[in-house]
């Protein structure tokens, strides 16, 4: 088991933790909690053997084996599949010690070797990789793809499925479901629920610690507290905490008022004098309970819209996609103020297309897209975090939006986002991914929206600003569509799905229960590439050639603009190099001066174009490899 014993542990000189104890059992699924920055990670890390604790001990079993999910992923040319299993350490251990067998021609230890293979699995070690791959969303044919081949977020799918193949005694899990779709999510915790080591868990995710913890550890106010039962009974359990808290802190109240009157009325009458020293050195003992605050820093809603037209949007025989390719066909449907809607649908079926249709961020391919001229859009999506300004603060965010208003006007409203005091003229290059998040969506309420597209709104946020989030969403007068996989944010504010699925964009008849069933459903049908059991190699290679053909423009695309980029480098380190020559800048080459340094302008002008469209395109690529 794992023993946490009076334990302090400090990080960058803050203290995160002390008098610190916790007790976990092996075996026991543990989910661990608190906001951001309060030093969930850090637990982990001490775990890991990677920090040390400034007093206390915190002891893990010395043979049990650690897994957990890396944050980097390397650029590699390894296929996907091998780079799931080098997170079997024992696994690669043994097959290379094999090979030293064979090539000293060991007869005796290569059968040693291969009892110790077979013990371990081994030999069904890649049907277990392809297993934890496709039930995390990769195809058949990505398999052997390269390791850089895949964008950022499915690296990290990578990394979730290394850490989940190692065979681990214990298992550190830190908000696994931020990169996963719903349907992986799903999977996820099917899986977990029939992992036989000990796991803890760091999300922000209820539904998903609902489903998959035993026990519950709070971390705050520097201690961890323990509970047992899933996250739901962790708050009720902490409710009644706080409540008892609460009626400690007024009974409290009561008696010092009582105290400090007649301390009051007697401290001068000599008579009195006596009992009023008494009564002072009682004030001096009574316990000091904290009150019981408001237990979320944020508080928003969205402004009423200016107003709301109806229809906001309307959809009519849409086609949608990139390039040649056609992600979605025959879309039609309508936006009203009051819509409430939710997209449900596979990774990679279009649901982030759609969105971007409705965006404007991507043009119709056919149809009509009819945006209402009162419509005023609130858009939220991951790249948006990239696009506010890093030299710019919280503050000076919104006074762009509203130079009018006063200072004070707009400090009060970015308090209820988090962001009081200091915090509202820090810079955003330093801010946190959570905290770029919430200034992206108190610009978006600031700008009172009535119809708000919302593309996975909560990955970088913690439990309390997702709750408030709800609040204000279920409040929201306007229309709206979410992409999310935090199901408690759909199950509480949408009131209807659109399964976006074959190209095809369909109302859903069915909460999320429904729709895991769905999956299931679909997942026990035979496969088209399947028959008796075998892989249709032919249908398997024809559906690969099939999307080569439709990634090709995007890959020559890149490839065309990236050498463009290079021969630019190549002709401006040229014209610098003549530029170099003491000898031009003479009165008599004055003439092939002026040249070169018109080449130069023109060629730096040149490069920082083929530079963008050399993103541009590698953005549309990632991006059809993401909906193919």
């Amino acid at each position: 088991m794992i023993a946490i014993r009076d334990l302090m542990l400090m990080r960058g000189g803050t203290i995160l933790l002390q008098n610190t104890n916790a007790t976990i059992f092996p075996g026991h699924r543990v989910g661990v909690v608190g906001r951001n920055g309060t030093g969930k990670s850090s637990l982990f890390a001490l775990l890991r053997g990677e920090l040390q604790v400034e007093q206390g001990d915190c002891q893990v079993p010395k043979q049990w084996r650690i897994a957990s999910v890396k944050q980097e992923t390397p650029g590699l040319d390894q296929p996907a599949l091998e780079y799931v299993l080098d997170g079997d350490t024992e696994l690669r251990q043994l097959q290379q010690q094999l090979r030293h067998a064979e090539a000293a021609d060991d007869g005796h230890a290569m059968g040693q070797l291969h009892d110790q293979l077979a013990t371990i699995g081994a030999y069904d070690a890649q049907a277990r990789a392809a297993a934890l791959l496709a039930g995390l969303g990769f195809r058949a044919e990505q398999f052997q793809q390269p390791v850089k081949a895949f964008s950022g977020g499915w690296r990290m799918r990578l990394n979730l499925a290394q850490a989940l193949i190692a065979r681990a005694d214990l298992l550190l899990l830190d908000e696994p479901t931020n990169h996963l779709d719903v349907d992986a999510i799903f999977w996820l915790e099917d899986w977990l629920q029939q992992f036989p080591g000990t796991l803890l868990l760091i999300s922000h995710d209820r539904d998903f610690l609902d489903a998959v913890c035993q026990h519950i550890i709070h971390i705050e106010h520097q201690t961890a507290t323990s509970y047992s039962g899933n996250y739901s009974s962790f708050e009720r359990q902490y409710a009644e905490q706080l409540a008892q808290q609460q009626a400690q802190f007024e009974k409290e109240q009561a008696q010092r008022k009582h105290l400090q009157s007649y301390i009051d009325r007697f401290r001068y009458k000599a008579s009195k004098a006596r009992q009023a020293q008494s009564r002072i050195k009682a004030l001096e003992r009574l316990s000091s309970s904290a009150p019981l605050v408001a237990q979320s820093q944020f508080q928003f809603s969205f402004r009423e819209p200016e107003q709301l037209p109806t229809p906001l949007l309307t959809l009519e025989d849409v086609q949608a996609g990139y390039g040649d390719t056609v992600i979605l066909r025959s879309i039609k449907f309508n936006l009203v103020p009051g819509s409430r809607i939710g997209l449900l649908g596979r990774n990679g079926a279009g649901k982030s297309t759609l969105v971007k249709l409705l965006a404007g961020e991507l043009q119709a391919q056919h149809g009509v897209v009819a945006l209402n001229p009162g419509v005023k859009l609130g858009y939220f999506a991951q790249h948006q975090l990239e696009t506010l300004d890093s030299d710019a603060t919280a503050l000076q965010h919104i006074q762009r939006l509203d130079p009018n208003a006063s200072e004070q006007q707009l400090r009060d409203f970015l308090g209820g986002f988090g962001f009081s005091g200091d915090q509202a003229t820090r810079l955003v290059a330093p801010m946190s991914g959570g905290e770029k998040a919430r200034l992206v969506l108190a610009m978006i309420v600031y700008q009172k929206p009535n119809l708000l597209l919302l593309d996975e709104p909560t990955n970088h946020l913690d439990s309390v600003m997702r709750e408030a989030l709800v609040f204000a969403l279920q409040d929201f007068a306007g229309a709206m569509v979410i992409v999310s996989h935090d199901r408690h944010l759909l199950r509480t504010t949408v009131d209807e799905f659109l399964l976006v699925a074959d190209g095809q964009v369909a109302t859903f008849d069915g909460d999320l229960e429904r729709y895991h069933q769905w999956l299931q459903e679909q997942q026990s049908q035979p496969s088209t590439t399947q028959s008796s059991g075998k892989v249709d190699r032919k249908a398997e290679k024809r559906q690969a050639a099939e999307r080569r053909k439709r990634l090709k423009p995007f890959k020559d695309a890149v490839t065309r603009y990236e050498n463009e980029v290079h021969q630019h480098e190549a002709t401006l380190a040229q014209l610098n190099s003549q530029l170099a020559d003491n000898a031009l800048y003479e009165a008599a080459a004055k003439d092939t001066l002026a040249d070169l340094l018109r080449q130069q302008a023109t060629t730096q002008q040149a490069l920082q174009q083929a530079e963008e469209q050399w993103m541009a395109a590698e953005e549309a690529l990632q991006e059809m490899e993401l909906e193919d």
